[in-house]
């Protein structure tokens, strides 16, 4: 029997609970609905981290290690699919928390629903196309469940790593005025990609003081990238909205605040075009760091140290 690699987590833990192991290669047509997708590159997403270090325990249920992390991916399709060859680049991420097989992209090969894969257009490499999926997903849908008119002020927190930045582009493109939260030096990019107003990252309540101070009345809704939670509730507006992006960061609801709960499902048409639209640069992501998979341990410390803002992508 062939086998190929994966990265399980062996226990929950820090980075070194992550352990290189060997599981059979999935045989053709073995799982009715599914494809083969040969993976050429995954993306380290922050859930990943959690979820290592038993912090989503209640998300997870009876989901025990070893298993496998990963959402976003970028590769091959082994397999033909109605539309797309086998040999296609495709990206796209699997819905871990829905799922709960504990069968993630750290691996060489993974089964794909069909419906999660975009494919990749000839101008965009595997890193860039892995470091995208549930980034978009959940900046486009996020910005769905907030539903907040042209016009109106969204607080974009976590606008320097790649949901944020994503959310930014995509709240200027539906006519909102953004204000950003940000490292000092993304500030003159963040206004080019359609921060109307950048506050300097901080401890939360120096960003709470800044951004009321700019926005004395609130703001109509809150992005909440960096996973700040009820902390940022002080400059929403009476019925405002937020959208928290963590289970364990959803802050109770009050003065008739909405509050979102934001889980991206894959969405392969939405994905193919911002997937086109990075291509044609009018779309801009971010790779932080590109790391064989041998080295996932030192890419999850690099992402809990906040190393560089942007994805970090496993090269497989």
């Amino acid at each position: 029997m062939r086998h190929m690699r994966v990265v399980e987590v062996t226990e929950y833990g820090g980075p070194e609970v992550l352990r290189m192991a060997r599981r059979p290669i999935p045989e053709a047509g073995a799982v009715p609905g599914k494809v083969r997708v040969a993976l050429k590159a995954a993306g380290v997403n922050q859930a990943d981290l959690r979820i290592r270090a038993g912090r989503y325990a209640d998300a997870v249920g009876d989901l025990t290690p070893p298993f496998v992390l990963g959402t976003d991916f970028a590769g091959k399709l082994l397999d033909p699919v109605p539309g797309m060859a086998a040999g296609t680049r495709v990206a796209g991420f699997v819905p871990w928390f829905e799922m709960l097989t504990g069968d993630g992209t750290y691996a060489e090969i993974i089964w794909a629903d069909p419906a999660w894969l975009a494919p990749i257009p000839d101008d965009v490499d595997f890193t860039v196309a892995a470091s995208l999926p549930l980034a978009s997903g959940t900046a486009q849908q996020g910005l769905e469940q907030l539903d907040l008119p042209p016009g109106a002020t969204l607080l974009v927190t976590g606008a320097s790593a790649v949901v944020g930045r994503l959310a930014v582009q995509y709240a200027h493109a539906a006519g909102l005025r953004v204000v950003a939260v940000a490292h000092e030096g993304d500030e003159p990019e963040l206004r080019v990609l359609g921060a109307d107003h950048v506050v300097t990252r901080g401890l939360s309540e120096d960003v709470v003081a800044k951004v009321i101070a700019g926005d004395p009345d609130g703001v109509d809704g809150v992005f909440d990238g960096a996973l700040i939670g009820a902390e940022l509730l002080p400059v929403v507006k009476d019925g405002g909205r937020f959208a928290a992006l963590a289970p364990d960061r959803v802050p109770v609801a009050e003065r008739d605040i909405r509050v979102e709960t934001v889980r991206a499902v894959p969405d392969a048409a939405r994905l193919a075009e911002s997937l086109r639209k990075v291509a044609d640069r009018e779309l801009i992501t971010r790779v932080a760091d590109v790391m064989p998979l041998e080295e996932v341990a030192e890419a999850h410390r690099r992402a809990e140290a906040g190393h560089r803002p942007g994805r970090i992508i496993l090269m497989i």
